[in-house]
């Protein structure tokens, strides 16, 4: 089937985005969906709460390896035949986990399914980057800003649709719910994404050569073996991450003398300010998961919160971040709004100092702080995917994107490490007042990664 354009929206109406829009909200809910139904799965695979939370692990590692990998093989085999395996593979994961008879094989199906998801934003960057090249519209600052507002939505609606599935359902309709899903999305692609060309015939060893198969193998290890180091700060492996600086050296070595490199660090040391921008991106995830998750749960545990009021004090950031990032994208901001988003990350460490959990003013200033957040991610996460796109040449967009997550993700897991160093054993108001001094000293950071004459203002303008 081919694409059709018909739909009143020019080259980037409703048919051709929203298929887009959908897969890259798969991988983002899949990390909020299952945390409602880890309890249920611990109890009827007789597992420890430990255990059980490796299934959120086992996404975020797969996710963080598969995104820029996936880049790479879409430049390869075509965008449209990568997007459309991608989602192949949410649906096996899906079923696998539905019908899982074992724990073992609910790790597989997490797998699949953030290997599956993975495919759906660098492909989409790369798609949206094609189209726009042949339109010769400029930077389509809408479309890139609606895919990051779809992915802060899908996060945020994770939790309370998983709770939701969970307690009419059961825990094994957060696998399920992915099949469906990812049929529709895969039915619209089908009908509405251009064909892609013919696959250059080549014999498998070519193949692998032009993959850079051995370039993703040490990647991937470098990847895992630093998540896993982040994943227990309190208690740091050193041997582990010392592996991982000889072989991310090991990968640098690889990567400047093959002629087709996975990921081009000559082009990194050429364009320091996108090796910034992914820089920014680990700092930021830092900042906003650790407010997201350490916040949370002092507010649980130290003020005495309850789960619904807690839900109801979050949700200005997410509502701030969303309203924000609109106006951003279809602003077209660059620069601006990522010194703004770095600014206010230092505000946001500053107001964790302010807290005490019994103050007789904890609730205002815990939404003022939400707001503070909220104003964070919305200025930081549009114009970050801008300035990548921006700054990437059309043929490395994919993998760019893709590596751009990856770096999120690092910043996720980096902030559990925060989390658990700073409140060890019990959240308290010490604990939290220490993550106020890291989350503003990560600002201060990130405001000097900022001052960048490299960067462009605007999408519409080059850096100077």
């Amino acid at each position: 089937m081919t694409a059709r354009s018909g739909d009143g929206g020019g080259p980037f109406g409703w048919r051709f985005t929203a298929p887009l829009l959908l897969a890259s909200s798969l991988n983002p809910i899949n990390s909020s969906l299952l945390a409602t139904g880890l309890t249920g799965i611990a109890r009827e695979f007789a597992v420890s709460p430990g255990a059980a939370a490796t299934l959120v692990s086992v996404l975020y590692l797969c996710s963080a390896i598969a995104q820029p990998a996936v880049g790479r093989l879409g430049l390869v085999f075509g965008q449209r035949r990568v997007f459309a395996a991608g989602l192949v593979l949410v649906v096996a994961g899906g079923v696998a986990g539905a019908l899982a008879p074992s724990f073992a094989w609910l790790l597989l199906a997490r797998a699949l399914i953030g290997v599956g998801t993975s495919a759906a934003f660098p492909t989409s960057m790369a798609l949206v980057r094609a189209r726009a090249d042949r339109a010769g519209g400029g930077t389509p600052t809408r479309v890139i800003g609606l895919l990051s507002i779809a992915a802060q939505v899908s996060l945020v609606i994770g939790l309370p649709l998983g709770g939701l599935l969970t307690s009419l359902l059961g825990w094994r309709s957060l696998f399920a719910v992915n099949v469906p899903l990812a049929l529709v999305t895969l039915v619209a692609v089908g009908r509405w994404i251009e064909r892609d060309g013919p696959i250059e015939r080549s014999s498998p060893a070519r193949m692998l050569v032009t993959l850079d198969a051995a370039g993703m193998a040490v990647f991937a290890g470098v990847m895992a073996g630093l998540l896993v180091f982040l994943g227990d700060l309190a208690h740091p492996r050193w041997w582990l991450l010392g592996a991982v600086v000889l072989g991310g050296l090991l990968f640098v070595l690889w990567e400047r003398r093959v002629s087709s490199p996975f990921i081009d660090v000559r082009l990194l040391a050429a364009q320091p300010a996108l090796a910034r921008i992914f820089a920014r991106q680990l700092l930021s995830g830092v900042a906003v998961f650790t407010a997201l998750y350490g916040l949370s749960q002092w507010m649980g545990d130290a003020a005495g919160l309850d789960a619904a009021a807690v839900g109801v004090i979050m949700l200005p950031l997410s509502l701030v971040s969303i309203l924000v990032a609109r106006l951003v994208s279809v602003r077209g901001w660059v620069r601006g709004p990522l010194i703004g988003g770095a600014c206010a990350v230092v505000l946001a460490g500053g107001m964790l100092l302010l807290l005490q959990s019994a103050t007789a003013w904890l609730v205002p200033m815990l939404l003022l702080t939400a707001v503070v957040y909220g104003l964070a991610q919305g200025l930081t996460a549009v114009a970050t995917q801008v300035a990548t796109y921006v700054l990437t040449p059309a043929g490395q967009l994919g993998t760019a994107a893709g590596l751009l997550r990856s770096f999120g993700y690092i910043g996720a897991m980096l902030s559990a490490g925060v989390i658990s160093v700073t409140f060890g054993a019990v959240p308290t108001d010490a604990g939290l007042h220490r993550q106020g001094w890291v989350i503003a000293a990560l600002g201060v950071v990130l405001i000097l990664l900022t001052i960048d004459r490299r960067l462009p203002r605007t999408a519409g303008h080059r850096a100077t």
